[in-house]
Order: C-alpha cells, then structure tokens, then sequence
C-alpha cells in the first residue's frame, strides 16, 4: 500500500512541480505578499480534489480521462473541457519544453539543443508505456524535492528570514482557489489514466494527502523567499536565480539540473495524458513512444513564445476557466449523493 501510494504520489508531483513551479515564477504569478493562508488553503482543496478524482477513476478502472471527466463535467461539457484538457496537455508541455532551453543555457547549450535533448529523452521514456514513466519518476521526485527544499532551508537561514513574521496579513487567501484550479485539469489528465491500476483506497489516502503536505510546505517555504526579493523578481526571467545569485557557482549549476528535471517530469505527464487519450481516438492502437515523438514535433514550432511570456498569459486563463472543475470536485459528496 505505501509503495504503490508514495508511487501514485510521485507521478502527481511529478505533473504538479514542473519548470514554472521550481523556477518560482507560478507561485508569484499566484501568490506573493499576504499568502500564507491561501498556501494552506491550496494545500487542503489539492488533497481533497486527488482523492475524488483518483476515487472515480477508480471505480470506472479507467485507462484514460474521459470517463472520469464524464462525472466530474457532466456529459453536456464533457466534449468542451476534452479538448479545453488536450489544449492545456499540449501548451503545458509545450511550455515545459520550452523552459528546458532556458535551463540549458545555464549549461551554455543553445536554446534550441536544450529543447532537442528533452524532446528526445521523452520519446525514450515511452518505449515502455507508463512503466517507464512511474520509474523515472520514483528516482528522480525525491531527488527535486529534497534538493529544492535543501537550498530554500539554506536562504532561509542565511537571510535569518522569520516565516510566520506576517502572518497576521492574509489578504490574498482567495488565490488560493485559482492556484488549485489551474492544477486541476492534469491532475484529471494523469488520475484518469491509472484507475485500472490502483488496488485500494490505502494508497489512495497516502497519495493524496502526502501529496497536499509536501505541496503546501515547499510553495509556503519558497513564497516566503520570493517575498524576499520582490524587488529584483522583475529582473529574472526565472526568479529562482534571484535567490541563487549569491551562491556559490556549484550550487547554480545543481539546482539549474533540479530545474531541468522538474520539466522533464512535467512534460512526461503531460504526455501521459496526450498519448492515453489519442490511443482511445485510434481504431489501431499504436505505441506510446509514436504518439509522443508526433506530438514533440508539432509542438517544437510553437517553443519559440518564450518560456515566462507563455507561463505569464496562459496560466492565469488556465486558472479561471478551471474554476468550474474545481467547484464541482469540492461540491462532489453533495451532488453525488443526489445522483
């Protein structure tokens, strides 16, 4: 139950913590100043919205996300927020790619060999369908989280920063709500494609309430940074470096390959989500690997935007639009019951 759990945990970290969460540039898009509640709230209303997605997907044994958004939808928008999820999977991923240029040229790769090696490491990772997915992702999420919150601990008490010093300002605790609904629609995307898999309600608790505390403790640590040096935010393209500035070359350069990682993981379960659904359009069903190199291809023209210009515009839509999904998943003990 605790492996299978801590391995659903993975892959959900995975889809969550990607390139605009560990570069910071998400949580100040959202957070900021006065948020320390609206963390907490964030943390609270993840958990809950994983358990009753992953609690549909698996009853319906589900091997894709239509099923699950059915339910969650209604059959009436179900087609709507089909292709409102496809068209996310596919900018977020893209996004993701996109960001692994800008990591690279930490490394002095080209922008455009950064997003190749990710582009090609993504076809790889599918030679074994989802197998090959839930392994990577065990290896490498304790890796990030660890080390993120190893160099955040590390600012932390250099700065002699006092994290509960403004505790008593929560103005921006509605945040909260489009924080968690901008992450809803890949947690519908990724959950969707494991119903069959999961064995139990166990893990199903581990996951989703392991996944919620180690959210809500990195983004309140990290937002607490950031709070920091608001001033110079504007200057970096990747806050993360802001914070980074003062340390010493080595530590630039391990957490530049923490970032990359957070990409990769993030692209590889927005492929997930892609790759489950195109198999259930096809008559024939083709290998994972296939539908994934079709779709870094389309996707390769569309990187040029920018990594902060794409995150800056299509996030905050993301956010809103999510509402509706959110509130439905909150509300589905209630409307369930009435069903």
């Amino acid at each position: 139950m605790w492996r299978r759990g801590l391995q659903w945990m993975a892959l959900i970290l995975g889809a969550t913590i990607g390139a605009g969460y560990v570069s910071g540039r998400e949580l100040w898009q959202f957070f900021g100043h006065e948020s320390g509640l609206a963390i907490v709230i964030f943390a609270f209303l993840f958990s809950f919205c994983c358990y009753v997605i992953m609690a549909i997907s698996y009853q319906m044994k589900s091997v894709n996300y239509l099923p699950v958004l059915e339910i969650i939808a209604g059959k009436k928008l179900t087609k709507v927020f089909d292709g409102l999820i496809l068209l996310y999977l596919f900018t977020t991923t893209m996004i993701m790619i996109a960001g692994s240029g800008a990591a690279g040229q930490v490394f002095h790769l080209p922008y455009s060999v950064g997003i190749a090696i990710t582009g090609i490491l993504l076809v790889l990772l599918f030679l074994k369908g989802i197998k090959g997915l839930l392994t990577v992702n065990e290896f490498i999420l304790p890796v990030l989280i660890t080390g993120l919150l190893y160099v955040l601990a590390l600012y932390v008490s250099n700065e002699n920063l006092q994290l509960f010093a403004y505790w008593h300002e929560q103005r921006n605790w509605f945040a909260a709500f489009p924080f968690t609904a901008l992450n809803i629609l890949p947690l519908v995307a990724i959950l969707g494609a494991i119903g069959s898999k999961v064995k139990g309600r166990g893990e199903m608790l581990v996951c989703c309430i392991g996944t919620g505390l180690c959210l809500g403790t990195v983004s309140y640590i990290y937002n607490s940074s950031l709070i920091q040096i608001a001033d110079e935010i504007m200057l970096y393209e990747i806050p993360l470096f802001a914070i980074l500035k003062e340390f010493p070359l080595a530590m630039i350069l391990f957490m530049s390959t923490l970032l990359w990682l957070a990409i990769f993981t993030t692209a590889a379960a927005g492929m997930l989500g892609i790759a489950t659904r195109v198999q259930s359009f096809l008559k024939e069903e083709k290998p994972m690997y296939l539908i994934v190199f079709i779709s870094v291809l389309l996707m390769l023209p569309l990187t040029g935007f920018g990594f902060a210009n794409l995150i800056n515009f299509l996030y905050p839509l993301y956010g809103v639009l999510n509402l509706y999904i959110l509130a439905r998943l909150l509300t589905y003990p209630l409307w369930s019951r009435i069903k």
